[in-house]
């Protein structure tokens, strides 16, 4: 009786969470949101574009790029049928098993995302502190390897918890908190004993997304004292212009971090539709920031994306 129990448990749906209070709204509501996730897939592939068809981009920053760029493009897309589909009436309902591959994927590239960062950050120390070695330093097949090993290390330390959720009695109210599938929501609807899921999960966080953000926050130290020692006031500017654009998506990327777990922590007085909106600047604000970071502040990009434009005219 109980394994029948737990079987009924775990084969039936979870609701997603729109806009609590606000669903007569929700037509009005699917137009800005369709419209972001428009630019954040046309946005990422337009950068991969410009990166793989011009040859004079074919550096080890903008290969980085090019990663940050996949990763934001895999963001939109593992989230865009569930928000939207919300929005546009069509599904509220998610069955376990495509909850948790969602879960999955949004906490994989997650983890990718601080990866990247961080190896873009190695890669402006790197140009910046020792540019007579950069190019030999940051050949192609390193930065396949370690492309490969962002992956892999995200891809490998998340599988543990996320596998151990298909077997977990879900017995509470089958309500998410959000529009999509996260490991922390599918928690807090669980009956069974779920402490080594919480424990690792707080040991990921500090392990990785901690750990990268230490990391890129000593680069900077380091190459802003490389910068104050230049002579040239020129020379400084120029130096300091080439990390603008990564010092702004990591700061796209942390901050919504930071205010969503400040949420969940400190916020459970405020209205659901603060953790809701929350939730999706979380998911949506970096992978719709970045394209347009770097085709506004990297000046290769945007002159591609202005001669690319400007021959469409013709």
């Amino acid at each position: 009786m109980s394994a029948f129990a737990v079987h009924d448990f775990n084969s039936s749906a979870f609701l997603l969470t729109g806009f609590p209070g606000l669903e007569r709204e929700y037509p009005w509501i699917s137009i800005p949101f369709s419209c972001i996730y428009a630019t954040v897939l046309s946005g990422n592939c337009l950068v991969l574009h410009v990166i793989r068809t011009e040859p004079s981009l074919h550096e080890p920053m903008f290969y980085f790029l090019a990663m940050l760029a996949l990763t934001d493009l895999c963001m939109g897309l593992s989230t865009v049928h569930t928000v939207l589909g919300i929005l546009w009436g069509l599904s509220h309902e998610v069955s376990l098993d495509a909850c948790i591959a969602q879960a999955y994927f949004i906490h994989v590239l997650s983890l990718t995302e601080s990866g990247v960062l961080l190896a873009m950050a190695f890669d402006r120390f790197t140009a910046i502190c020792n540019p007579l070695r950069y190019m030999s330093l940051l050949t192609n097949a390193r930065i396949m390897k370690i492309g490969l090993g962002v992956l892999g290390r995200s891809f490998l330390f998340i599988i543990v918890p996320i596998v151990r959720l298909k077997f977990f009695c879900y017995c509470r109210s089958h309500v998410l908190s959000h529009s999509f599938c996260l490991h922390q929501d599918l928690l807090r609807l669980a009956c069974s004993d779920i402490r080594f899921n919480s424990f690792y999960a707080l040991a990921l966080v500090i392990c990785i997304l901690l750990f990268d953000s230490i990391l890129i926050i000593t680069s900077y130290i380091l190459i802003f004292h490389t910068i104050s020692s230049i002579a040239s006031w020129e020379e400084r500017l120029k130096s300091l212009q080439t990390c603008v654009s990564h010092i702004c998506a990591v700061l796209v990327f942390y901050i919504p971090i930071i205010g969503l777990t400040m949420v969940h922590r400190f916020g459970k007085h405020l209205s659901p539709v603060v953790h809701v909106l929350m939730g999706n600047i979380y998911i949506i604000f970096p992978p719709l920031m970045n394209p347009i970071i770097y085709s506004v502040k990297t000046q290769q990009i945007r002159s591609r994306i202005q001669r690319w434009f400007s021959m469409k005219r013709e």
